[in-house]
């Protein structure tokens, strides 16, 4: 088989002006936030409202991957009623919902972070999920600044008339 079709059967087009623009970043830094996010609940013992934290945090980081490799191989198109003009709006209502629910989420991760202070102490034995809920806390706020990153510059780009996520 010659080389040219060779490399034609190995290589998906890949937008690499979006892999290289400021949103590609974000999403790439959204998705790997969101990823340590969920990690570092669901290694620890979580109750209660916490559930809703590991919600939102799989929920967003699955619906980002999915945002990322679509935009990243320029198939928005074939997305029935959110993609192809509409992409840049669902991607704008998709950051801003997620700005809201990550802001959520960290208050509960600070209340639950503030209501096992007690134990980090050094001389307290038992199991103590301060250090995991503080680290939740620090996630959840640099994700939810992610996500709003984003969404103002989804939404700026909106407001100049644009349809794209990047320009090409």
């Amino acid at each position: 088989m010659p080389p040219e079709q060779q490399r034609q059967r190995s290589s998906l087009p890949v937008n690499r002006v979006f892999l290289k623009s400021f949103i590609g970043i974000l999403r790439l830094l959204q998705i790997l936030l969101g990823a340590v996010l969920w990690a570092t609940i669901a290694a620890n013992k979580y109750e209660g409202s916490v559930h809703f934290v590991l919600f939102v945090s799989v929920f967003f980081w699955l619906l980002t991957l999915a945002l990322y490799v679509l935009t990243l191989l320029d198939k928005q198109d074939m997305v029935p009623l959110l993609g192809g003009d509409r992409w840049l709006l669902s991607n704008t209502v998709h950051d801003l919902l997620a700005t809201v629910l990550y802001f959520a989420a960290l208050g509960i991760m600070i209340y639950k972070t503030r209501k096992n202070s007690f134990c980090n102490l050094e001389q307290y034995r038992h199991h103590c999920l301060y250090k995991a809920y503080l680290s939740a806390s620090v996630f959840s706020g640099l994700c939810a600044a992610t996500y709003l990153l984003s969404g103002i510059y989804c939404s700026c780009r909106k407001c100049k008339g644009e349809q794209t996520l990047v320009a090409t």
